[in-house]
């Protein structure tokens, strides 16, 4: 069964929403972005979706190249299940996180060059030996995800035949079946493919899960 991560959540109502639908994760920003929440708004969600459900998904914090004892400090004051690292961590980093670890990494839009293509490789290989889940997105100069561009699937359908990981960057509830039928990816995450004038909208979460969950029975 294809992983479902709805992220960028900001409002408990739009995470219980997610949960009940069957997400599997829930991703929180605690870095700087247009949907960074605060600590405290962060366990309010966590603590709402935990008392909604008996088994609820797995709740993610989403940092970018924040310092490592932060990171862990703030997860354990939250109650993160997993920490997603956004920005340029290395291994060592991703070692001294006491929770698993999502790692992104970014892909350029377009057909990528001989150069890029083996230095996602080489990156998705270095995230797996470091025992966390890769997730490929675009890469948007000054922008860490979120950006709802897509990059080429065409890439990300040959290194599904590798490696296991999270597939973001541009899907909606329109494309997301066909993402999973080409690529075939572990996972998929959105955050703006699920929002309507940049906030989440209910209707989108529920239709987005739904079209995944019909693309893994069908």
């Amino acid at each position: 069964m294809t992983g479902v991560k709805i992220c960028g959540i900001s409002h408990p109502a739009h995470a219980v929403i997610a949960a009940e639908a069957g997400a599997d994760f829930i991703g929180l920003h605690l870095a700087p972005s247009r949907r960074q929440v605060t600590p405290e708004r962060a366990k309010a969600i966590v603590d709402a979706v935990r008392s909604s459900s008996d088994n609820p998904p797995k709740l993610v914090g989403v940092f970018v190249d924040a310092d490592s004892a932060e990171m862990n400090r703030l997860a354990e004051e939250v109650g993160f299940d997993m920490a997603q690292l956004s920005g340029d961590e290395d291994p060592d980093t991703i070692a001294e996180i006491e929770r698993p670890v999502i790692k992104a990494l970014h892909v350029p839009a377009g057909p990528p060059s001989v150069v890029a293509w083996a230095g996602i490789r080489r990156g998705l290989a270095i995230v797996r030996e470091a025992e966390a889940l890769p997730l490929l997105d675009t890469k948007v100069e000054g922008h860490a995800g979120g950006t709802g561009r897509s990059f080429d699937w065409e890439v990300a359908r040959q290194l599904a035949e590798e490696f296991e990981f999270m597939l973001a960057g541009g899907l909606t509830p329109e494309n997301v079946a066909k993402a999973v039928a080409y690529v075939l990816p572990w996972a998929v995450d959105v955050s703006s493919g699920v929002e309507t004038d940049g906030v989440k909208d209910p209707a989108k979460i529920r239709a987005f899960i739904a079209v995944v969950r019909a693309s893994d029975a069908g």
